[in-house]
């Protein structure tokens, strides 16, 4: 549910991704403007109301809208559930662990530069907890200097509901620094974990992907 053991992603390839994805992106948001983010950190959490008609989220995730994927990107679903991820054909499927989907973008060098992963709900995390579960996790993962940019209220995912932080942190091999949108997200009879990856030095040239892919979820 998380990058560690990849080749580092610097300066250097956070210009590939620039240049590479440049296309994917612009298709994904469709010419509109995106809406300017709110610096949320250390913002309290609201895990009792999400935004409903007409209501935006809060900054940070004034984004997110749920809705179909663009006309065109590919889906590859969880085994035996519902669960699927859609994501442009610029992207690729990538190697991760058995029951798992995993699509990206990697540089010539191998670096990691959009990485997507859907995971069936393994442990003991919750929508309540959500927040603290992710954190948690990254470090029993040896990630290190974590932290959390930004936490959503309750979301309405297409067949589900979920909540969303956006954090980043620094990998155990490699230092490589990565910013993510990672989810959890529960439907009627099953539910998932959804990441969002791309190197923090990419962020901005990344990021009207990786909530394209977010808001176009389906959970169930």
């Amino acid at each position: 549910m998380s990058l560690r053991g990849v080749r580092p992603a610097g300066a250097a390839a956070a210009a590939a991704l620039a240049a590479a994805l440049a296309f994917a992106v612009s298709g994904c948001a469709g010419g509109q403007p995106r809406p300017a983010r709110g610096h949320e950190a250390g913002q309290p959490a609201s895990p009792v109301q999400g935004p409903g008609a007409g209501q935006p989220a809060p900054a940070g995730f004034a984004w997110f809208r749920p809705g179909p994927a663009p006309v065109g990107w590919l889906r590859a679903s969880l085994a035996g559930q519902r669960a699927t991820l859609s994501y442009p054909g610029s992207l690729r499927p990538m190697h991760g662990d058995p029951g798992t989907v995993t699509v990206g973008s990697t540089s010539r060098s191998g670096a990691v530069l959009v990485y997507l992963n859907v995971t069936p709900r393994q442990g003991a995390e919750t929508l309540r907890d959500w927040p603290s579960f992710r954190v948690d996790h990254l470090r029993a993962e040896g990630q290190t200097s974590v932290r959390v940019d930004g936490v959503s209220p309750l979301l309405s995912f297409r067949g589900g509901r979920g909540r969303c932080v956006i954090d980043n942190y620094t990998t155990r091999v490699h230092d490589n620094h990565y910013r993510e949108i990672a989810c959890y997200v529960r439907a009627a009879h099953a539910a998932s974990v959804l990441v969002a990856a791309t190197p923090a030095a990419a962020w901005e040239a990344a990021a009207a992907l990786l909530e394209q892919v977010v808001r176009s979820y389906q959970a169930g």
